[in-house]
């Protein structure tokens, strides 16, 4: 259990404290309501540009990092598809520091083209490095258009291409900072060693004079639904073949979306999962097998990836992970492998939660999905999963004609007849 106590400021920043005496430590999180996904086509990879931006000074403090350092303390930042996180982590002491820092760069960056050019080739850069120039850097850069035409999901996070960054202006700039970086688009969370009245003394002290801002309400084009497998076929210098396969499901907010977790879980969490026990242990197709879910704001996809074993043909190996998704399609999970996923999922659940800071990041997003209890209401929905609602997921999501396939086959690889073979008898 997470205890919490919650307070919206007059500007409209909504704050969360999470009280915790054994620890000597405090962590301020600051959630901005804004991802890729908010992005326009034309101009993607703003919101990471932002995560980047955020750090080169605002408008009282010339160096982020340096006040920073001087007190004890450190700091990072994340940007997914619907999100961007900024959190440091400090002695519970000089906390104060810590509220200086983050609502100055909330008030106004300190914007410079100096500073622009800067971030801009560090992107780029980033770009370059991770996902043009490393083996199966690429993929999603692949997989989401061809999983999304319609919704922004379809690029990722680093932005569609690099010109977008590139040509980047400043006046472009400032319009995402004061569309989306305003204490009505964000929330705080502060937690460790400090209390509610002193968390919100500084809060009122040091965001409430900043500007509330215009709030920000998404209103995305919904990817329509599936109706015709895709499948895309590429040849690159890599190491091994890799498979790629996912179906769209349901939102995180959704009430079925714990149902479509562990469906995930049952597929290919571990070792015990069942791609990995009949594609990589009985008959070794794969090398690695796995699959997740995405966990998106909007419906979101489940992923299956693998790693082929040299010589296995890509059809083979493709038409054996369908046998085994066909499985969950006609039949119901025996109630022990349930049991085990269920399992898993808690351990996780209860591991997460050691971290300060990890518990800070969870209180943060579940308020964003309206209401700060759900952090305390997971393993309930984990528990909640039937194995006749694996089944009807199952039969909803794991449709054929709901998936995407990604060929990504290493250059001049030949098939091993004796290994195809045996993938075809499966």
């Amino acid at each position: 259990m997470i205890h919490f106590e919650e307070f919206t400021l007059t500007n409209g920043l909504r704050c969360i404290v999470h009280e915790d005496p054994t620890t000597p430590i405090a962590v301020l999180n600051v959630l901005y309501n804004v991802g890729s996904c908010d992005e326009d086509m034309a101009h993607t990879g703003f919101a990471h540009l932002f995560e980047h931006l955020m750090f080169s000074g605002s408008v009282n403090i010339p160096s982020y990092d340096e006040p920073l350092q001087y007190v004890g303390g450190e700091n990072n930042a994340f940007t997914s598809p619907d999100i961007t996180n900024y959190y440091l982590t400090l002695p519970a002491a000089n906390i104060e520091t810590g509220f200086w820092l983050e609502s100055d760069r909330m008030l106004g960056l300190a914007f410079s083209e100096n500073g622009l050019e800067v971030q801009r080739k560090v992107v780029v850069e980033e770009f370059k490095q991770n996902y043009l120039n490393q083996p199966y850097g690429d993929v999603w850069l692949k997989l989401r258009p061809l999983a999304y035409h319609t919704h922004p999901y379809q690029w990722p996070t680093i932005g569609k291409e690099i010109s977008h960054i590139e040509n980047a202006v400043m006046d472009d700039v400032r319009a995402f900072f004061s569309k989306h970086y305003s204490p009505t688009n964000a929330v705080l969370v502060v937690a460790g060693a400090v209390t509610v009245a002193e968390a919100r003394r500084l809060a009122e002290k040091w965001f409430e004079p900043i500007p509330a801002g215009q709030p920000y309400r998404r209103q995305l084009p919904a990817e329509p639904r599936q109706t015709a497998p895709r499948r895309l076929d590429i040849t690159a210098d890599v190491p091994a073949n890799a498979f790629y396969k996912v179906y769209h499901m349901p939102a995180r907010p959704d009430d079925t979306y714990y149902t479509a977790d562990l469906l995930s879980d049952v597929l290919g969490r571990g070792k015990s999962s069942r791609l990995y026990q009949r594609l990589v242990k009985d008959t070794p197709l794969f090398n690695s097998i796995s699959a997740s879910c995405t966990g998106s704001l909007e419906p979101g996809l489940l992923v299956i990836s693998g790693r082929l074993n040299k010589g296995v043909l890509m059809e083979a190996a493709d038409a054996a992970v369908e046998a085994v998704v066909a499985e969950l399609r006609q039949s119901l999970v025996p109630t022990e492998e349930l049991e085990k996923v269920k399992n898993q999922a808690e351990t996780s659940i209860v591991f997460e939660e050691i971290e300060l800071l990890n518990r800070a990041m969870k209180l943060a997003y579940c308020k964003l999905l309206g209401d700060t209890n759900l952090a305390n209401q997971e393993s309930a929905q984990v528990q909640a999963v039937t194995s006749e609602g694996l089944l009807a997921m199952a039969q909803d999501i794991l449709r054929p004609e709901n998936s995407s396939t990604l060929y990504y086959r290493a250059q001049a690889t030949v098939a091993a007849p004796e290994v195809a073979d045996l993938a075809a008898k499966q």
